[in-house]
């Protein structure tokens, strides 16, 4: 059996196309982070960007933490998630609970900011993060499944 094709017959998606999703949702998020930094300017009439700026970096924080787990616990899939066909279940295949998806949030930053959530994929038997493996979660292919086995036995 291929070290992608998952249990309860989910695939998981190639690496390529969970880099492509990252950076697709990054320039999404720059949308997020400017709406969120012009709300907070005008609320505290913020002439500067220093101007309390551990509050502004903690109402980001706040900020893509929302986005990020509100669409999790929602359907599994951010905007660029289903651009790319990825969905984020838990261990059962099923949609994650909202502590699962505020922990793996968390996680997320050190670990995709130093690199080493993509670089533990190399040596994860199903290629998942190291994210998802601390949390019990799985990034899953929603490609068609005939579409998606070709996929996941094609030669990586």
């Amino acid at each position: 059996m291929n070290s992608r094709i998952l249990d309860h017959g989910l695939i998981s998606p190639s690496r390529k196309r969970r880099l492509a999703c990252m950076l697709y949702e990054t320039m999404l998020l720059f949308g997020v982070v400017f709406i969120a930094g012009y709300f907070f300017d005008t609320l505290t009439q913020s002439k500067h960007a220093l101007y309390l700026r551990h509050q502004r970096q903690a109402w980001l924080f706040f900020v893509i933490g929302l986005y990020f787990v509100w669409f999790w616990r929602h359907g599994g899939q951010t905007l660029a998630m289903k651009t790319w066909h990825i969905k984020l279940v838990n261990a059962e295949g099923r949609t994650v609970g909202w502590g699962q998806a505020l922990i793996r949030y968390v996680l997320c930053w050190p670990l995709s900011l130093s690199g080493l959530g993509f670089i533990y994929s190399f040596f994860d038997p199903q290629g998942q993060f190291a994210q998802d493996r601390l949390c019990n979660t799985r990034l899953v292919s929603t490609k068609a499944r005939p579409r998606g086995i070709e996929e996941a036995t094609r030669a990586q």
